[in-house]
């Protein structure tokens, strides 16, 4: 299974469809900055299961009441996906790793701070910041799982993609 991971689009649609093209995702998350951005890329791809969660300039673009922490599992995974603006994660990613870790999950999705970031844990917890796909030339996540089991995360970046067209 492959797992397309996308944040702070701010708009900017472009660089979501054109990763969702290249590398035709089996599940789609979006952590928010702009949440509507999310829902036009399920609208656009509607047999690709979504989930996502608000950014810090999403107070008026989502519904009122959508948690900004979701625990799920996805390909028999555990994901602990956020924003990232809660748990001051433009400071320490301490608070973060503490509440993926008591929530026993595989993983850790956050965005907020355009920077990409995927790592490995010395205890095993994955980690992954997709950077931004509306700034900066564009970069995603994306993860591979098999047998219920991370098998690796990686940045996916714009100059990628043009790569292969």
């Amino acid at each position: 299974m492959t797992i397309l991971v996308l944040s702070d689009s701010h708009s900017t649609l472009r660089f979501m469809r054109l990763c969702v093209e290249a590398i035709n995702p089996d599940a789609m998350i979006h952590l928010g900055d702009y949440y509507d951005d999310g829902i036009a890329l399920k609208e656009t791809y509607p047999n690709i299961p979504l989930s996502q969660v608000p950014g810090n300039c999403d107070r008026y673009r989502c519904p009122a009441g959508q948690p900004e922490i979701l625990v799920e599992q996805i390909g028999g995974v555990r994901l602990y996906m956020t924003h990232g603006h809660r748990h001051q994660v433009k400071l320490t990613l301490g608070a973060l790793l503490k509440d993926a870790r008591a929530a026993r999950v595989d993983g850790v999705l956050y965005g907020h701070t355009h920077t990409a970031d995927c790592h490995r844990e010395e205890d095993g917890l994955w980690v992954l910041n997709p950077g931004s796909c509306g700034y900066f030339g564009g970069s995603a996540g994306v993860i591979e799982v098999r047998d219920g089991k991370i098998l690796n995360c990686r940045i996916l970046r714009e100059s990628d993609l043009l790569k292969t067209e």
